[in-house]
């Protein structure tokens, strides 16, 4: 990835600079209250201050208090894909999730409960088929038809409209109400945004008129959902979704820290900035023109590919292939190494992976650290119904 696309990962690292940082053991995931809320208020800005047309995936946010700040924004609306998001997303104020995320089982019984126990949140979930409908039947559920845009990784492919048309009739039969269709476009995440926009524009013609056969067949649609942040773009300016009907809705989440490959997705000109970083500090200089700070992929996220991550303020070291502990550097010809004990900040290659390696987060703000807060929804919830004890030490 060549840092000269992506200025901005390198510029104000005093900004995650604050008193006593020093004393904070690394790595440690730093939140910049400030710069999520101009992230939040450049994606409104995007949507022409409509609030509504946002539907964040908060697998990014993770956070009780970054969730609370959307709200905050005005935005009441979510996407979650475990128990734990939604029980955080329900909890904050958020008004309206959808659980993005096949589910059965067990899985399927926990979110009955929390629909129940929330009973004034609107929680809804994606279905590909009639039995993923037909377990449903009797629960404070909406759905949402999942459609497969080529992604090939759930959802019924966009061409099978006879099989989305005898789900709508099943969500319909079994007394559930069919709240719209999602269309996940997250594969487009490469080329240029002109060649990317131009084959998710086709995409959502297809989407279009998958739902004109439907309104064929009396099934109406009160939403669709589209678009993380690769596509953002692509959605924010295709002009038949301002006169589809219905409810149009964007669903990117990495903006509200931004990273690496947002950086790289999106136009220089959204301005969207880094707000999520690791701090992390310099353990060793193994070798020439090399040094080894405490940041592996148990801190930043490896799941994208390496580098893992770019050093604010620093172009000049590359990151190398991360172990669990340690991330090894190359300073480029003319750099000078970084001393034994120096403090970086790293701007993650994909941040969503990387908020769920931490327990907590310092809150920065104004030049201070004001709070420390915990990464709410971090991996999962602890298993229960087994009739076992807590383990005693």
């Amino acid at each position: 990835m060549n840092p000269d696309t992506t200025p901005q990962l390198f510029n104000h690292e005093e900004l995650f600079c604050f008193p006593g940082k020093e004393k904070v053991v690394t790595p440690a995931l730093l939140i910049h209250r400030d710069r999520v809320k101009e992230n939040v208020e450049v994606t409104l800005r995007l949507l022409g201050g409509d609030a509504n047309r946002w539907r964040p995936h908060v697998k990014t946010a993770k956070l009780g208090y970054v969730m609370r700040m959307l709200v905050e924004a005005g935005v009441y609306q979510c996407k979650c894909s475990t128990s734990l998001e939604l029980l955080a997303a329900c909890s904050v104020g958020m008004r309206d999730v959808l659980f993005a995320y096949p589910v059965v089982g067990a899985n399927a019984a926990r979110l009955r409960e929390i629909a129940i126990e929330y009973s004034d949140v609107t929680v809804s979930v994606l279905v590909e088929n009639v039995s993923q409908v037909q377990q449903w039947q009797g629960a404070p559920i909406g759905i949402f038809i999942d459609i497969n845009p080529g992604m090939d990784r759930t959802g019924i492919e966009e061409e099978h409209v006879r099989t989305i048309a005898e789900v709508a009739k099943t969500v319909a039969a079994t007394g559930l109400k069919l709240r719209g269709l999602h269309y996940y476009d997250g594969h487009l995440g490469t080329g240029d945004l002109a060649e990317r926009c131009m084959t998710a524009c086709s995409g959502y013609d297809r989407l279009m008129d998958i739902l004109g056969e439907l309104s064929a067949e009396g099934i109406a649609i009160g939403e669709m959902v589209t678009s993380g942040t690769p596509t953002f773009p692509c959605a924010a300016s295709y002009q038949r979704f301002a006169s589809v009907g219905c409810t149009h809705r964007v669903s990117p989440g990495t903006i509200v820290y931004s990273d690496m490959n947002s950086s790289n997705h999106l136009p220089p000109d959204f301005n969207y900035q880094p707000a999520a970083v690791v701090m992390t500090s310099v353990v060793s200089h193994p070798a020439p023109g090399v040094f080894t700070c405490d940041a592996g992929h148990k801190a930043v996220s490896a799941d994208a590919g390496f580098p893992t991550c770019a050093v604010l303020g620093h172009p000049e070291y590359q990151p190398l292939a991360p172990s669990e502990e340690h991330l090894p550097m190359q300073v480029a010809e003319g750099g000078s190494l970084p001393d034994i004990g120096e403090l970086l900040f790293l701007v993650p290659r994909h941040v969503c992976p990387t908020v769920n390696n931490f327990s907590d987060a310092v809150i920065v703000s104004g030049g201070r650290a004001i709070a420390v807060e915990s990464v709410t929804a971090r991996g999962h919830e602890r298993p229960r119904a087994l009739g076992l004890e807590d383990s005693m030490l």
